[in-house]
């Protein structure tokens, strides 16, 4: 048998004449259409449940489609629910105890001010702006030069009067001048500075502290928010003594580092929520309009109050490429001259005070723009004139819980890197000053260490901050470890002098050799009267709290040689292309955010008066050494000789009372 197409087929035959009957051709016909039966089976059975599902399901796709349709009515009722819950809320808070309620009142009465503005602004900005064009042209065409000698007057009656009783102040406004003038003379374009950015600057920078540091609300509301810090970051405690057990109440690194952790996984969250994002767009707004800085290197520095050096170029992030060298120049300044909000939680578990330490950040950011126009003027136009074209840059996290857990994620890097600075630092400076005293051992000056030579370096420049002369050595001390080590071990250092001030030194800490017959000097205002008990170098045992609060304001930075590395690397991850300019800029940077920092203690040392309860502290400490100067003189001499039995508290607290 052949086909057409030429192939040949067998035949096969059996004995009878019949074809052989292949079984399995049978058995796969029965299981096609059987198979072929069940599909149609199983076809009819989805059908009748897709049908059912169908019809059960309407009326929660009629509902669904309603609510979308009506979403804003919905929208509107659920907010007046919840409105309506929060007053009765508030309400009750304030009626119940509103001593207790002053901060539920305090964050309500902001988050209103705050709607009511946005509100404002959206549909009655345009008609207020051309209500108040025609006094900004005035204003620019024939009152600017009135308003600034008025201003100039002002500080110098203000300096005259309250300078009056506190010559000491008059030195810090020296060291502001002294600072501004260096900068001038290193400026990189000495002709193109322009002063309004600079003075702006300043002139906000005093505003801030003023209102910080003189004020009562200001300071009320300050040392609330410090207090309210501290409490939020000893929560701290909660996660880490479930993995670390009993080991966080003497280990540093199980102390302070997790706060690290927690703060970046807060800061993370508010991110995500753009409350961070609203925040330093509000700052940055005020600081560009006044200084008339451009956008995106305003954004950055105002940025910098809350993260750190690598995180805030984060935020303009697409714009870096264009910037003109000037701009990165602010961008590397401000990082240099103000701390993260997480590292700041750190410090504050020290024992420094937290209101200085977030008063000296917020401050910082107006000087860091200030003193970096100063530095390294713009002499580039900027492509970027108007806020309108720039975005801030947000997380990439879907929801609060992600951000939380990348945030945490995300300081790993950060603990690290602290605690292998602290680890290389320390064991560094160790060494350098047992090299030290062993060079100096043979001339005959063995005691030669690093904190000796920074002493007498920056002796100077602590002196022109305000500092009291004897404490002056003590403070460039730690301005050299923070300059050449890190502000972790400088702020560390504080924390121990701030403890000896408030706790009182031991008694092996005071030797029988500093009985003498000079008068006291009060630790807290420096001035001097007569007691019936003389003991010298009283105040020599402890840190005054002006040397204390100005200390404070210098160390709040991270201009180190050590953050060099770390910046050059982060930005030009970010933005390779500038590379280049970022590594040429970044020496200048970061002396210019040492200048900002030290500017900064400048202006917190004129503005600080001690306050009347230092006074009472003083008379603690006064009898606490003198008890155990006497006693030891007791018994190294089997005599006491003093010139009478009591000492007046009258006579050791009318200095500051005066002062006041």
């Amino acid at each position: 048998m052949t086909e057409s197409n030429g192939v040949q087929l067998k035949d096969v035959i059996q004995a009878g004449g019949n074809g052989v009957d292949n079984k399995a051709f049978e058995i796969g016909e029965d299981d096609v259409i059987d198979t072929g039966s069940q599909n149609w089976q199983n076809e009819k059975t989805k059908k009748g449940l897709g049908s059912y599902l169908s019809q059960v399901s309407k009326p929660i796709n009629a509902t669904e489609d309603y609510i979308k349709a009506h979403s804003r009515i919905f929208k509107c009722i659920v907010l007046a629910i919840l409105g309506a819950g929060y007053v009765a809320y508030f309400i009750a808070a304030c009626v119940l105890d509103f001593q207790r309620a002053t901060g539920l009142v305090v964050l309500t009465s902001l988050a209103v001010f705050i709607k009511v503005y946005e509100l404002l602004k959206q549909y009655k900005g345009e008609s207020i702006s051309r209500c108040f064009k025609p006094a900004v042209r005035c204003f620019k065409s024939n009152l600017k030069w009135v308003f600034i000698l008025a201003v100039v007057v002002l500080l110098v009656v203000w300096l005259v009067l309250d300078t009056s009783k506190r010559p000491e102040q008059l030195i810090s406004f020296g060291g502001v001048c002294m600072f501004v003038v260096i900068l001038f003379i290193l400026s990189a374009h000495r002709t193109a500075v322009r002063w309004r950015p600079v003075f702006w600057g300043l002139g906000m920078q005093f505003c801030i502290g003023l209102f910080v540091i003189r004020t009562q609300p200001g300071l009320i509301a300050f040392e609330w928010l410090g207090q309210q810090v501290q409490i939020f970051l000893d929560y701290t405690k909660q996660g880490s003594s479930f993995v670390f057990g009993d080991l966080i109440a003497d280990i540093f690194a199980f102390q302070a580092l997790p706060i690290v952790v927690f703060f970046s996984s807060v800061m993370s969250v508010l991110y995500f929520l753009g409350i961070m994002q609203w925040l330093i767009l509000k700052i940055s707004w005020v600081m560009q309009i006044t200084m008339g800085t451009s956008p995106t290197e305003t954004l950055s520095v105002a940025g910098n109050i809350f993260v750190g050096q690598t995180e805030a170029p984060l935020l303009i992030r697409p714009y870096l490429k264009n910037m003109t060298k000037s701009e990165i120049h602010a961008v590397l300044t401000g990082g240099f001259a103000t701390i993260a909000g997480s590292v700041m939680g750190a410090f504050i578990s020290f024992g420094i005070d937290a209101s200085s330490l977030i008063s000296a950040s917020v401050m910082a950011a107006p000087c860091a723009l200030a003193i970096s126009k100063l530095s390294y003027p713009e002499t580039e136009e900027s492509p970027f004139k108007s806020e309108g074209n720039i975005k801030v840059a947000c997380g990439d996290e879907q929801n609060i819980l992600e951000a939380a857990s990348s945030g945490a994620s995300a300081s790993i890097g950060l603990v690290a890197n602290i605690a292998a600075n602290l680890i290389a630092f320390l064991a560094i400076l160790g060494f350098i000053n047992a090299a030290l005293s062993w060079f100096g051992s043979m001339v005959g000056y063995p005691e030669v260490t690093f904190q000796l030579i920074c002493s007498y370096i920056f002796m100077p420049i602590a002196f022109m901050m305000g500092v009291p002369y004897k404490d002056s050595f003590i403070v460039a001390e730690l301005i050299g470890t923070k300059l050449f080590l890190n502000e972790f071990v400088a702020y560390q250092k504080l924390s121990e002098l701030s403890s000896n001030r408030i706790n009182g030194l031991g008694e092996e800490s005071i030797s029988v050799s500093k009985c003498s017959s000079l008068d006291f000097e009060c630790c807290q205002c420096g001035e001097k009267f007569h007691c019936k008990i003389n003991i010298a170098g009283f105040c020599s045992f402890f840190f005054q709290v002006r040397s204390e609060i100005i200390t404070t304001y210098a160390l709040c930075g991270f201009a180190n040689f050590s953050s060099l590395g770390i910046v050059i690397g982060g930005l030009s991850s970010i933005c390779p292309s500038r590379r280049g300019d970022v590594s040429s800029l970044v020496l200048r940077a970061m002396l210019t955010g040492t200048c900002v920092s030290l500017v900064n203690a400048c202006i917190a040392g004129i503005l600080f008066v001690p306050p009347l309860d230092s006074c009472a502290l003083s008379l603690q400490q006064y009898f606490l050494v003198a008890g155990i100067i006497l006693r030891k003189h007791w018994l190294h001499t089997g005599s006491v000789d003093f010139q009478g039995s009591q000492i007046l508290e009258s006579e050791i607290s009318k200095c500051c009372i005066e002062g006041n």
